[in-house]
C-alpha cells in the first residue's frame, strides 16, 4: 500500500512538471496526456486498495457469512446422502453363522419390498448358527401331559443312529393343532457337533421324571469368558476377519471371568479387551482363539 502511495505522489509531482514545460512551451502535448494518465491509472488503484483493506478491516458482510453457511450445508447434505448410498451397497448378517444357500448371482438386483416370482430377490443368503440347533416335533395331546419345562431328552438322527445328543425342551408352542390333535415342541440340543445339519431328520425320546430322580442333577453347560470382553451387554466375535458384535446375557462373575448365561454356546472366537475404537463389522486379524 505504501509503495502505490509513493508511486501516486511521484506521478503527481511528475504531471506538475510536465504542466510546468506546457506553459513554457518545451515539451509536447502528448508527455502531458502520457503523465495525466498514469496520474489517474494510480489515482484509481489507491482508491480501489484502499477500500479492499477497509472491507478486510470490518469483515465480510452478515449476508457472506449465511451464503457460505447454506454451502457448508448443502455439501454436508450431500455428503450425508451418497454415505447412506453407499451404506445400502453394504449386507450385513444379523448374526455370526454359516451359509446354508446363495440365494443370489453377482449382477442380480436386491430388495426389501415385493419379490415376485421372476422378480427382485428379497435375501441374499440364508445361514444359520450351527452352534444353536433345535428339533422340532409334534406331540400328541394325550402325551403332552407327561412332558415339563425344561425336561431333558436324548436326541438321535437318521443319518448317524449311533450319535445320541443331550437336550432339553426349550419351547413348547402356545396354541394346539386341533386336526392333528398334536402340540409342536421344541428341543434344544445342548452340544451339537460336525455330524448334524439343519433340517436333519431327528428323533427325540423324552427322559421321565423317576430317571431324572434316579440319575445326576442336570446342569446346563456353563461358559465363561474374560470380564474384559463384554462390552454394554454385547462381546465381539472373530468370523472371517471381522469384528461380529454378538449380544449375550451375563450372570456371576469370580475374579476377571464373568458367566455367560445366554448368547454363546462354547467354541466361539472371542475377541478379548476389545478396543473402545472397535465397530461392528471391522476388519480384525486373529491371534488366538478362546
Amino acid at each position: 500500500m505504501k509503495e502505490v502511495r509513493a508511486d501516486l505522489e511521484n506521478a503527481r509531482i511528475q504531471l506538475q512538471r510536465t504542466q510546468q514545460l506546457i506553459a513554457k512551451g518545451l515539451v509536447a502535448w502528448v508527455v502531458l496526456d502520457d503523465a495525466q494518465a498514469r496520474y489517474n491509472s494510480l489515482t484509481a488503484r489507491v482508491q480501489a486498495l484502499e477500500k479492499a483493506y477497509t472491507l478486510v478491516r470490518l469483515g465480510p458482510r452478515q449476508e457472506q457469512i449465511d451464503s457460505l453457511r447454506g454451502q457448508v450445508e448443502q455439501a454436508r447434505g450431500q455428503v450425508a446422502y451418497w454415505e447412506t448410498q453407499l451404506q445400502n451397497t453394504m449386507i450385513q448378517a444379523p448374526v455370526a453363522g454359516t451359509i446354508l444357500e446363495r440365494n443370489v448371482e453377482r449382477g442380480e438386483f436386491v430388495t426389501t419390498g415385493f419379490v415376485g416370482e421372476r422378480g427382485a430377490k428379497g435375501y441374499v443368503v440364508s445361514l444359520a448358527d450351527l452352534h444353536d440347533l433345535q428339533v422340532e416335533l409334534d406331540i400328541s395331546q394325550n402325551d403332552f401331559a407327561k412332558l415339563g419345562p425344561q425336561q431333558r431328552a436324548s436326541v438321535t438322527t437318521d443319518a448317524y443312529p449311533d450319535r445320541t445328543y443331550a437336550g432339553y425342551i426349550v419351547e413348547v408352542a402356545p396354541e394346539a393343532n386341533r386336526q392333528k390333535a398334536t402340540v409342536q415342541v421344541k428341543v434344544q440340543i445342548l452340544r451339537p457337533d460336525a455330524y448334524l445339519r439343519p433340517e436333519m431328520n431327528a428323533s427325540v425320546a423324552f427322559i421321565a421324571e423317576e430317571q431324572l430322580a434316579s440319575s445326576e442333577p442336570y446342569t446346563r453347560p456353563t461358559i465363561s469368558i474374560p470380564s474384559s470382553a463384554v462390552r454394554h451387554g454385547a462381546v465381539f466375535l472373530f468370523v472371517d476377519g471381522r469384528a461380529v458384535r454378538y449380544a449375550v446375557k451375563t450372570g456371576p462373575s469370580s475374579g476377571t471371568a464373568v458367566q455367560v448365561v445366554e448368547g454363546l454356546h462354547g467354541g466361539e472366537a472371542l475377541i478379548v479387551n476389545p478396543p473402545a475404537s472397535l465397530q461392528d463389522g471391522s476388519r480384525v486379524r486373529q491371534k488366538g482363539v478362546l
